[in-house]
């Protein structure tokens, strides 16, 4: 099987994207932007590296707002902006297999 060359962006917004998603793991967010888990995983801890630590610790999930309507809306920009910043790792990972597949 031949070895795929990705961008070195598509690298680091792969890894940013499982960063930015607390509660997922490699193999899933591998799934979703269609590459091999180890791939991803390698990535991960060459970017670790990058970093000078030999684990990075991923955000914690959003604590409870409360009944605090700002603290609410706050936790909602913040997800929302995740969800933005996902949904242009993901469009940009699509493009760029499909610029590859064309001949």
């Amino acid at each position: 099987m031949a070895m795929k060359h990705y961008p070195p962006e598509f690298k680091a917004d792969a890894v940013a994207l499982y960063r930015s998603r607390p509660g997922v793991t490699i193999a899933q967010v591998a799934a979703d932007l269609g590459i091999n888990a180890e791939t991803l995983r390698n990535w991960i801890r060459i970017d670790d590296g990058r970093r000078g630590a030999a684990t990075t610790p991923r955000p914690a999930s959003t604590p409870a707002a409360g009944d605090s309507v700002e603290a609410e809306n706050a936790a909602l920009r913040r997800r929302v902006r995740e969800l933005e910043e996902e949904r242009d790792i993901l469009r940009k990972a699509a493009r760029y297999f499909a610029g590859e597949t064309r001949w």
